[in-house]
């Protein structure tokens, strides 16, 4: 049971880094939380209200804490354990739509920060958006994707002025891709219908209407397009991209069980990035009118959704960090030390890491020019730090990343 536990003035009630899951609420008292930035080393602090959670995120992600909290006069705080605050608070409509409305408003100014670092302008029209993100796709090669976004461009501003040079693109895309098409002429790979627990109770009949299906990179949402629906992938992948200076950037990819989309819904702002489908994709299509009778009805929805944030705020902030770097060396080697971080080996002695990666991967989740990152990447190959194949990476020891990273940042100071 939730318990309240009373701190005196000038205690700490964790520190950063800390792992520690548990979820607080203020009631009586002053507490601050103090944070450092990742772009600018400035620490930030904000004072909490009685009635105020603190500690939910790291909670719900199972992630170290990412900010201390200090007793600046005697204080009581409500203690709890995830569990205690899911039997608790998931069927609390006004608690979880808070919570989800701040966390999209969290992750909104992560991505403002990585736009501004990746000298991205993220206030840019949508129509010249949407124009830039189908001729990356185009650029790519990738025409399948071009063509989905030219449609969806044309459907959503039929009079815009350069619908012209939108539908000429639209058609020399589809001529390409059929070319494409009729050379390869590959069977589709079946879709895998086995459905993991979280995944069961949304396979009732009921849901059945709600039930989309895409092809393989087939565009289901494009990046500045406006908002109006969600998504719960059921079955296959999703990749998450933005267009940055023209250029396409992985932001995630993300598997069964997993929402997208959502943000749109909760902040009526235009998509933040484009999802394509990796292979053939089933998903569940929700959109505004339905969403708060779905959270409603369904209080374990809302749960998935708080951790889905708290998933992607810690992704997104590992990612700003990477950017913040200015040496080059390091970025690549922190790039490498974010990945072993996502996926973490089952034997923690073993030194050695293989990355499903390329270097074209590396370019776009350290922000740099390909020909920076190959100029680099040499290095290490020459060093014998890394070997390179067609589609994955071996790092020779993750330690050696790391012992980078930490130097350069020593150097810096």
């Amino acid at each position: 049971m939730p318990k309240a536990v009373q701190y005196n003035k000038g205690s700490i009630i964790y520190f950063e880094n800390d792992k520690d899951e548990r979820i607080l609420i203020l009631q009586k008292g002053v507490v601050i939380l103090t944070t450092t930035d990742a772009e600018t080393g400035a620490t930030e602090t904000q004072q909490l209200t009685n009635g105020e959670f603190f500690g939910v995120k790291s909670a719900l992600g199972h992630f170290p804490r990412e900010e201390t909290a200090t007793v600046i006069q005697d204080a009581v705080a409500v203690s709890m354990t995830v569990p205690e605050f899911e039997n608790i608070f998931s069927n609390n409509k006004q608690v979880v739509y808070k919570m989800l409305r701040v966390f999209s408003g969290q992750l909104r100014q992560v991505h403002r920060k990585t736009q501004a670092l990746l000298q991205n302008d993220d206030n840019a029209n949508q129509q010249v958006g949407m124009f830039a993100v189908a001729k990356s796709f185009y650029d790519d090669q990738n025409y399948r994707a071009c063509c989905d976004v030219c449609i969806k461009y044309l459907t959503h501003f039929p009079t815009a002025f350069d619908k012209d040079q939108v539908a000429k693109l639209y058609a020399d895309s589809k001529l390409r891709y059929d070319k494409l098409a009729k050379k390869s002429e590959q069977v589709a790979a079946p879709v895998d219908a086995s459905y993991s627990g979280a995944l069961k109770q949304f396979m009732l009949p009921a849901f059945e209407r709600f039930q989309k299906k895409y092809e393989n990179e087939q565009v289901i949402i494009c990046e500045f397009e406006p908002g109006d629906s969600f998504y719960l992938i059921q079955s296959g992948e999703v990749q998450l991209v933005k267009c940055i200076n023209g250029v396409k950037k992985n932001l995630d990819i993300l598997k069964p069980g997993e929402f997208f989309g959502e943000m749109a819904i909760l902040d009526n702002s235009p998509r933040s990035a484009t999802c394509m489908a990796i292979g053939p994709v089933e998903c569940l299509e929700f959109n505004k009118a339905n969403f708060e009778v779905l959270v409603t009805g369904n209080p374990q929805i809302a749960i998935l959704l708080l951790k889905i944030f708290c998933k992607r705020i810690y992704d997104q902030k590992r990612r700003l960090k990477i950017l913040t770097i200015k040496d080059n060396t390091a970025r690549i080697a922190d790039t490498f030390c974010m990945f072993d971080e996502m996926n973490p080996t089952v034997k923690p002695n073993e030194k050695s890491r293989r990355f499903n990666m390329t270097q074209a991967d590396i370019a776009s989740w350290s922000g740099l020019p390909s020909e920076i990152v190959q100029e680099e990447m040499h290095k290490f190959i020459s060093a014998g730090k890394i070997q390179t194949f067609d589609n994955y990476m071996i790092v020779a020891n993750i330690n050696d990343m790391r012992r980078i990273v930490e130097f350069k940042s020593v150097q810096r100071k």
